[in-house]
């Protein structure tokens, strides 16, 4: 195969490669001198760091509320009935372990449902 056909591949594949990173989608840019270059669109993360967080801060805010409306002693007992069964609920027991951002947010909820 000649020197031009091989480049002529290259080229051909370097082509359909560029256009099948913007048909997952492009973002169209204005260069300083006025041409429009079209960028494929990064790719996002697989797990939104919000939705972890918000995952997160619920989970939280249920021990609490479950610490509340419980009680610092009954709580405390369940907890231990928990880390006596078998491993799944002894990973339970320590999740539901309450830790000091969940004391802090029973604390202002306790009044509220009792």
């Amino acid at each position: 195969m000649s020197d031009a056909t091989r480049n002529f591949n290259a080229r051909l594949r370097r082509i359909d490669e560029s256009h099948a990173r913007l048909g997952r989608g492009y973002v169209g840019k204005v260069r300083p001198d006025g041409l429009i270059v079209f960028a494929p669109r990064r790719r996002r993360r697989m797990i939104p760091l919000r939705g972890v967080l918000y995952l997160l801060v619920g989970f939280v805010f249920f021990k609490a509320v479950v610490l509340a409306h419980l009680g610092g002693d009954t709580y405390e007992a369940r907890i231990a009935r928990l880390a006596e069964g078998h491993v799944l609920e002894q990973a339970g027991a320590m999740i539901m372990h309450p830790d000091t951002l969940t004391l802090w947010v029973a604390g202002y909820l306790a009044p509220v449902l009792r």
